[in-house]
């Protein structure tokens, strides 16, 4: 039998948090450890698309709110459909303005929260990874997210206080875990842009770890501030081969590992109980 593919939401629903960087990044990150990986740009503002180095989204002729609309429509999806394929050995199913009117018509649709994983149905035995990135709001492409997904893993900025908006994100990965998809796990709150220098920097990540540290896991390795990070989202290439030797490459390389390290225990684990 062939293995599917683990299915991660990238999710907080404030924006500015570093998830379409760290979906590029963990996604680019995965494929240099010989893993074959899909992302999924679930966002009307096409973030994901655009920093891969598709700078006009809208002009592109199938986007994932294409594949979202035969589903709706009862109409087959081609294997690799819409797929495009990014030069440093990933894929990506882009998105384009037209998902922010596929969301609206989400509301009155049937199983509308399984929209999603039913177009990520023929890639699952494709890939090893799929990664989602995700809209900064919780509507309905959201919870489609989460729907689709076996973990969540959560960016959070080590700017401000988190604890209001995670603890909101956090009931919504509980509900949708009760009413639609008993499976989703947390994979893990990653702390972004962080900055060690400053005893504030500190202080917000040792308030996080002991706020949900004991609940969820906190990723050991946090992604520094750095400006040569956010150049990348310019240049269609990761930071991998924008500055592969900076401590940003080694943060999202650290992640990566943590990253296959827990799907690996998941996998024995399953293993373990079939037998």
């Amino acid at each position: 039998m062939s293995q599917k593919a683990t299915v991660i939401a990238v999710v907080n629903q404030k924006g500015g948090t570093g998830k379409t960087t760290t979906c590029e990044n963990l996604g680019v990150g995965l494929a240099m450890e010989g893993k074959k990986v899909l992302m999924v740009d679930n966002d009307p503002q096409a973030s994901l698309t655009i920093s891969m180095g598709w700078p006009k989204p809208d002009e592109l002729n199938t986007t994932l709110a294409t594949l979202m609309g035969k589903v709706l429509e009862d109409k087959p999806i081609q294997p690799g459909e819409g797929i495009l394929h990014h030069p440093e050995g990933v894929d990506l199913l882009p998105a384009s303005i037209e998902l922010a009117g596929m969301e609206v018509g989400l509301v009155n649709a049937m199983s509308r929260e399984k929209v999603l994983k039913q177009v990520l149905e023929n890639s699952k035995h494709t890939y090893d990874f799929i990664l989602l990135d995700c809209t900064p709001s919780l509507g309905m492409l959201t919870i489609n997210a989460l729907a689709a997904a076996d973990s969540a893993l959560i960016p959070v900025q080590a700017q401000y206080l988190p604890a209001k908006g995670l603890e909101q994100l956090l009931q919504t990965i509980s509900k949708v875990r009760r009413q639609i998809n008993p499976k989703l796990r947390i994979e893990g709150i990653l702390m972004t842009m962080t900055d060690s220098r400053t005893n504030f920097g500190k202080e917000i990540d040792t308030l996080v770890r002991q706020a949900y540290g004991t609940k969820i896991k906190v990723f050991d390795q946090g992604i520094p501030r750095s400006v040569r990070a956010a150049e990348t989202s310019a240049e269609g290439k990761s930071i991998f081969t924008h500055d592969p030797k900076g401590k940003v490459a080694e943060a999202y390389r650290a992640l990566t590992k943590e990253v296959l390290h827990s799907a690996e225990k998941r996998r024995k684990h399953q293993l373990d109980q079939l037998r």
